[in-house]
């Protein structure tokens, strides 16, 4: 794992996103391996906040923000490392997108946000479905 996702997972670039992109998700993989990291079953993208917004956008036809506000309605699981999820209609389901971003800890705000910096991440499922989830970094 390169610095930059381990940073991002651990919860200490909360201006980054993370983007995982499943390799069976798009048809040409191999056009985003130099702005990214490969993994066992796609890409990972750590950038910018606002460049991510629109390369995700780009690479899979999908607007992040509505991503986020579809998958908020329905909890799901995702991994620590953001590259892999499990369905809440089947968990023997594969994540094709996870849009992930860090947000610093916040004390005034109270309850989870309390404990740490937290993860939240919005995936699109191969069925369709959107779903969420959201953790304590390092807590994984």
């Amino acid at each position: 794992m390169n610095t930059q996702r381990a940073e991002f997972i651990a919860g200490q670039r909360p201006e980054d996103v993370h983007i995982y992109i499943d390799a069976d998700a798009v048809s040409n993989i191999d056009a985003l391996t130099e702005h990214g990291e490969r993994t066992e079953d796609g890409i990972v993208l750590v950038m910018d906040g606002e460049q991510a917004r629109g390369v995700f956008q780009s690479a899979t036809g999908i607007d992040p923000m509505a991503l986020a506000q579809e998958a908020m309605d329905t909890d799901g699981s995702v991994t620590a490392d953001c590259t892999d999820g499990t369905c809440p209609a089947d968990d023997s389901h594969t994540a094709k997108f996870i849009f992930s971003f860090a947000e610093a800890q916040n004390d005034d705000v109270g309850g989870l946000y309390a404990e740490g910096d937290v993860i939240h991440a919005y995936a699109a499922c191969e069925c369709g479905e959107r779903y969420s989830d959201k953790w304590v970094a390092d807590d994984r």
